[in-house]
């Protein structure tokens, strides 16, 4: 039997990006797929129901209820997680352990777990890569934040009421959303700063026309992240980015690692020495904030300098986001199915590595 893939509406407040799109939808039926999807499913990406149906979806209020695979973006409720058929494939954003209940709802119906946050960081898998994908549109939309919040201009501006001088805009963390961001910057502009403590990411950062900042402390590390800092790296990187930012008139902080607390950059102290009429966008505001001062969700305002805090920006692009989202799930769900059925090829890396709970390894 042809395998069947469900697909409902995202509840996640704010959300607005759905993880099919109609041109992947499109795919999945031509490889032999049955695709269901609820209602308005799009309507939040401005994708109407009209366009999956055209695709060869059916509209049904229960999409997900015998589906043999679901895809989302956020992670299900437990009660919907509880509500799938047994021993279900779910593919998604689903950080299984970063809530208890989640992950024993998914272990209590045997879920077959796909977190495409843990999908390994190779070649092969750019094309699947969510983190990455997603990552691209909340660099770009982060820099319109500061943009607007910014009571200045970004480029120079030669006008007859005098020289209006570029905007210096300091770009914290060269992983995409922070290559991305440079980029935005710069078109728009603005005189570029880059700081990463990897030091690999200087030619990166001055291919897109960006100056990067060396404060002399290398925190090179494994898979392509960032090492922790040693007590004496950190006092002495601290003293030096401290003293640049007495001239820097926007911080966007993009300094992350999956699973992890966002690394502390800007200093409580590091605020009150900037400009007043500054501004710090914080895109590590759901993971703690790279800023001391930031409130997730809020914009607030230290001693003249404004700290925006923005949550889900890749929201914000929903529908170019989804699309590239969609093409992700879709890229990594082809690896489940063969002929038009499911099947599970657990010699592959990218399956045995993302699936969660982890398998035993098979005994020799």
């Amino acid at each position: 039997m042809a395998v069947k893939i469900g697909v409902a509406r995202e509840t996640a407040a704010g959300e607005r990006r759905v993880a099919i799109t109609p041109e992947t939808c499109k795919k999945l039926v031509a490889a032999g797929a049955q695709v269901s999807v609820q209602p308005g499913i799009g309507a939040g990406a401005h994708f109407p129901d009209q366009t999956y149906a055209d695709a060869g979806a059916r509209l049904a209020i229960d999409a997900t209820a015998d589906a043999d695979i679901v895809l989302c973006v956020q992670p299900p409720a437990s009660d919907a997680i509880g509500a799938l058929k047994q021993g279900a494939v779910l593919v998604g954003s689903l950080h299984p352990q970063a809530d208890a209940a989640r992950g024993e709802a998914l272990q209590a119906r045997g879920i077959v777990a796909f977190p495409l946050e843990r999908l390994p960081r190779t070649t092969r898998a750019q094309a699947m890569d969510v983190l990455s994908s997603q990552a691209g549109m909340a660099g770009y939309k982060a820099v319109l934040i500061a943009a607007q919040l910014a009571p200045r201009f970004f480029p120079m501006l030669t006008t007859a009421a005098g020289t209006i001088r570029p905007s210096k805009v300091l770009i914290v963390g060269a992983g995409v959303a922070g290559l991305q961001a440079i980029a935005t910057a710069k078109r728009l502009g603005a005189q570029v700063e880059g700081f990463d403590v990897r030091p690999e990411t200087r030619e990166q950062i001055e291919s897109l026309g960006g100056k990067f900042l060396d404060l002399g402390v290398s925190a090179a590390g494994e898979g392509g992240y960032a090492r922790a800092l040693t007590d004496e790296e950190r006092a002495e990187q601290q003293r030096r980015l401290a003293e640049h930012l007495k001239n820097v008139d926007v911080i966007v902080c993009t300094a992350a690692v999956p699973g992890r607390p966002a690394p502390k950059i800007i200093s409580a102290a590091m605020v009150a020495g900037m400009k007043p009429g500054s501004v710090i966008v914080d895109l590590a505001a759901e993971t703690g904030g790279n800023c001391e001062l930031t409130q997730p969700g809020q914009n607030v305002e230290v001693e003249g300098v404004t700290i925006a805090g923005p949550l889900n920006l890749a929201s914000m692009g929903a529908q170019h986001a989804s699309e590239m989202y969609a093409r992700n799930v879709f890229n990594f769900v082809s690896l489940l199915l063969k002929d038009g059925a499911l099947a599970f090829d657990w010699d592959d890396e990218l399956l045995a590595k993302t699936v969660w709970p982890e398998r035993a390894a098979p005994q020799s």
